[in-house]
């Protein structure tokens, strides 16, 4: 004997009648032999075509009594795909997991158990493997802005998907990056490991966030950061208009580039006529370079090879060039060091 389940669920949609005028019509009670008509600003979410077939079928229920003014749809779980389960606003932990075990989870990965107890209510990787399963592919990105012990990224990372973690907390190296190395080499045999049969592998990118790039200074005036140097003030400016940091040891003047002909230069000096008409000379008919600086002088539109433009207005126009020495001179930059705190693991 066969067990067939369903879930009643509502018959209208968020359509209006005026939206929607063929969902807007009669349907009869079969007990009272009423006549029941939606709202007219939610109308019913089936044609009356579909409705007739529901008739058909027997999957309209009006209630344990038959006496329902309003009608529900009978969904049956085995005509769904995947196995899943019709949505609604409660999973129980057998579908989706609990905290108990999910605590249990954190606290095989970490080697102290005083770190697991550092979250009192961590999401067990069941649940995380539910929602993604329901809002996203294979391949997605998923965002997690709040990362906490990781689990996001973890299951993302089993289920195949692409994933970004943000956390401000020391945690990060205490919990997350312990817990992603043992994902990727394959020694976590714990959450939703042996579902999906994840056998590691992949990697991840680990950066820190730069400081801001301006400050006030003691005078209330906006200024560049003292932390930053010229590579670091030509690296930023180069992310602001879209070319890659990579300063040449051959040409001063190719700081980025976007393309292997298109290149950036980055000085905080005014630049001449002449000095301009020099540049143009280097970088030759065959490239082009975008020029950023503090001012110039003469018609930059005389030389086809060169874009001339200020520094960009939202960095220098907040910034007083000249108090406490900020006026930067940036040329002949070194080759892009390796950033502290930044990890690359490809195994």
């Amino acid at each position: 004997m066969i067990e067939l389940k369903s879930v009643p669920l509502d018959y209208t949609c968020n359509k209006s009648a005026e939206e929607r005028p063929n969902l807007y019509y009669a349907i009869i009670q079969p007990t009272t032999k009423e006549e029941i008509f939606p709202s007219k600003t939610r109308v019913w979410a089936y044609s009356q075509e579909t409705h007739n077939e529901h008739i058909k079928q027997k999957l309209i229920y009006w209630g344990k009594d038959g006496l329902a003014r309003n009608p529900s749809f009978k969904r049956y779980k085995h005509n769904l795909k995947n196995q899943g389960i019709v949505p609604q606003t409660f999973w129980s932990h057998e579908y989706a997991g609990h905290t108990d075990a999910a605590r249990k989870e954190v606290r095989e990965l970490l080697s102290s158990s005083s770190l697991a107890d550092d979250f009192i209510t961590p999401k067990p990787e069941k649940l995380i493997q539910q929602v993604l399963d329901i809002a996203t592919n294979p391949g997605d990105l998923i965002l997690d802005s709040f990362a906490g012990s990781g689990t996001t990224g973890a299951v993302a990372h089993k289920m195949g998907r692409r994933w970004i973690m943000i956390e401000l907390g020391e945690h990060c190296h205490t919990h997350i990056i312990p817990r992603l190395q043992k994902v990727i080499n394959g020694e976590d045999n714990g959450g939703i490991t042996q579902t999906v049969n994840w056998q590691g592998g992949g990697g991840f990118r680990y950066y820190r966030l730069a400081p801001s790039l301006l400050e006030q200074d003691k005078w209330g005036n906006w200024v560049i950061n003292k932390t930053y140097n010229p590579a670091m003030l030509t690296e930023a400016l180069c992310k602001l208009e879209g070319f890659t940091y990579a300063p040449s040891d051959t040409f001063y003047w190719q700081q980025g580039y976007s393309t292997e002909r298109d290149f950036i230069y980055i000085t905080t000096q005014n630049l001449s006529h002449d000095q301009l008409a020099q540049l143009s000379d280097e970088v030759g008919t065959d490239r082009t370079l975008l020029v950023l600086c503090m001012a110039f002088r003469g018609k930059a539109d005389k030389f086809p090879n060169l874009t001339v433009k200020k520094i960009p207005k939202q960095v220098l126009s907040r910034c007083e060039w000249g108090h406490d020495d900020y006026s930067l001179k940036v040329e002949n930059l070194p080759q892009a060091p390796s950033k502290p705190g930044q990890m690359e693991l490809n195994l």
